[in-house]
């Protein structure tokens, strides 16, 4: 038996990992997690939170962690927040995993975040700042990738459905 995830989302806020993940682990009959809701869980409040009290260089530090443990420890789905691949040393913890980007343009992040909610790094200009977040990850999403799936004008089980044909997993 294999450990480590059977599938590892990654993407930008907005592109689905949650609802995705979660239809996943529904299909294959696995457990589901998602690391921002581990940090959530562990320090008791918002992300968002985080980012404000104690800054984006905390909260990274917080993510690496969860992002390790979870990977070390998780045979199910998991999503990983939106910048966990900006560290170096998440990017090799991925490699050799079965890894989807789910990917999408700012027309459809605008579609479904709004680009008006509570995300930290879209506070001042977001349409702009969600371009600019995607021209410094976006490589990165590549990077790690074993497949990438477009979810744009796509309902959550289109995106599953085309995870799973395109990483060849079969649904319990």
């Amino acid at each position: 038996m294999s450990t480590g995830p059977l599938i590892v989302l990654v993407g930008p806020m907005g592109s689905g990992k949650s609802t995705v993940g979660a239809l996943l682990a529904e299909r294959l009959g696995a457990p589901y997690r998602d690391t921002d809701a581990d940090i959530v869980a562990a320090e008791g409040r918002e992300i968002s939170d985080i980012f404000v009290e104690d800054g984006e260089e905390h909260f990274r530090a917080l993510e690496r962690e969860a992002v390790r443990a979870a990977v070390a420890g998780h045979t199910g789905v998991l999503a990983l927040g939106g910048g966990a691949v900006l560290d170096a040393g998440t990017r090799a913890l991925l490699t050799g995993l079965p890894v989807a980007y789910l990917s999408m343009d700012v027309e459809e992040a605008v579609r479904r975040v709004g680009l008006n909610t509570a995300r930290p790094l879209l506070a001042v200009n977001p349409r702009r700042q969600w371009r600019e977040l995607m021209e410094a990850r976006r490589h990165l999403y590549t990077e790690v990738a074993r497949v990438v799936v477009a979810t744009d004008d796509k309902t959550p089980e289109e995106v599953a459905d085309a995870v799973l044909d395109a990483l060849e997993l079969k649904k319990k």
